[in-house]
């Protein structure tokens, strides 16, 4: 398989982790990519109209886009548990993903705002709108800590490569301040094998 990455890509993280989680990442090589919000990358939009960053090829030729897709494809196909099948375990895990997207959705709005945009085109208020998402969705993740304990599932993953995206480019935020069983909990998964080796580098 091959996936169009970016490293500082956080979505790109994740499906890394679900990769090394599943004893699959040997299997996927790893295509640069160009991808920017304004200016496409060719050579993504040759596979999938999105162009966008995560994008696999599978064995069969056929594109799928979306971190989301992505981990469920690599679960399934490996016969994983990351994504547990039915009851409150699988919606809690799809919402705790959910919960962790937004936040990376909010923190690349804020981010493209910065860089992509002249200053003269800024929006205060986008930016202030957007930090607001970030504050209370962290609020939330640090009222439930207790219960991520040592779980393992999309819901972890997504929330760790979310709070390593907001180390690695929002280091002012300071969101340990806030949510210190977090942030130990943070500490805690950071050391994993799959986190380690998908940690991009740093600045």
């Amino acid at each position: 398989m091959k996936l169009f990455h970016s490293h500082a890509s956080p979505f790109v993280r994740k499906v890394m982790v679900v990769a090394h989680e599943l004893r699959m990442a040997e299997r996927i090589e790893l295509l640069p990519s160009k991808v920017h919000p304004v200016e496409r990358d060719r050579a993504v939009l040759a596979q999938h109209p999105l162009a966008q960053v995560p994008t696999l090829i599978d064995d069969a030729g056929h594109a799928l886009a979306d971190s989301r897709v992505i981990c469920e494809y690599l679960d399934v196909l490996a016969g994983g548990d990351l994504f547990p099948r039915e009851g409150a375990a699988r919606w809690r895990a799809l919402n705790e993903q959910s919960a962790a997207d937004g936040v990376l959705d909010a923190a690349l709005l804020i981010r493209y705002e910065l860089t992509a945009r002249p200053e003269s085109e800024r929006s205060a208020a986008w930016i202030k709108g957007q930090s607001a998402k970030i504050e209370t969705t962290l609020a939330w993740f640090e009222e439930r800590a207790g219960e991520l304990t040592e779980r393992i599932d999309i819901g972890t993953i997504a929330l760790a490569c979310a709070l390593g995206y907001l180390d690695l480019r929002f280091s002012d935020i300071a969101w340990r301040d806030d949510a210190p069983e977090l942030a130990a909990w943070f500490a805690r998964i950071g050391e994993r094998p799959s986190m380690v080796a998908t940690r991009p580098p740093a600045g």
